[in-house]
């Protein structure tokens, strides 16, 4: 197994947890393990991005992406992760 070189972080402060990012985290998931990129890409949760108006949040490589919603998460981690 290899070492992750890509990171997904969600945030599961009260606020971004209360606006869906327990689906968030499932859908990202499910998008790592459908392309087989378990090996590459590692996702984690952190308790609070300090973003929490603009929830809920994900980082993706260091990059702060607001107002995640699931629907589009998919089309989103296409476009950072080069699928």
């Amino acid at each position: 197994m290899t070492t992750p070189t890509r990171e997904i972080v969600v945030c599961m402060g009260s606020a971004c947890f209360s606006r869906g990012n327990t689906t968030t985290i499932l859908a990202a998931q499910e998008y790592i393990n459908a392309r087989g990129l378990e090996d590459t890409v590692r996702i984690t949760g952190t308790l609070c991005q300090h973003n929490c108006l603009e929830g809920p949040n994900i980082e993706i490589d260091g990059e702060c992406v607001c107002g995640i919603d699931p629907a589009t998460l998919s089309a989103l981690l296409d476009r950072h992760l080069g699928q």
